[in-house]
């Protein structure tokens, strides 16, 4: 039997690590998938996929990624359950084994110089009406 799983989207929001009652760190990820094909409408889908990290995985995912980077997660299956008044409620999730980060560091700088650029212009326009003022 195999239950692997290989999958790469966008992070749709900042990652946060939580520490367990035990001590171990969490961080709780979603990946935005678009899919390979059309609709009936013309337009691509996109897949929402959860994914649990553990441990070193969940401490570098949240200290070097945020939300829009690209991430490459290997891993597992898992589904699991749980009572909700007198409903049960299932949750499929995947366990992270492996995570690559896939955006690269040209793209965080430009991204960063874009900030401060757009920080200085911002000072600039302040100053410019201050003075024609």
């Amino acid at each position: 039997m195999l239950n692997q799983v290989t999958l790469v989207g966008r992070l749709v929001r900042e990652p946060e690590m939580i520490e367990t009652k035990n001590g171990n760190k969490l961080t709780r990820i979603t990946l935005a998938i678009p899919r390979s094909y059309k609709n009936s409408d013309g337009e691509y889908d996109t897949d929402f996929v959860s994914c649990r990290l553990w441990k070193g995985i969940a401490e570098n995912t949240a200290s070097y990624c945020k939300k829009g980077d690209i991430l490459g997660v290997k891993g597992i299956i898992q589904t699991s359950s749980y009572e909700k008044g007198n409903e049960k409620k299932y949750v499929t999730e995947i366990v992270a084994e492996k995570v690559s980060f896939l955006t690269n560091e040209k793209n965080h700088r430009k991204e960063k110089e874009t900030k401060e650029t757009e920080k200085e212009l911002e000072m600039w326009d302040v100053e410019w009406i201050m003075i024609k003022v």
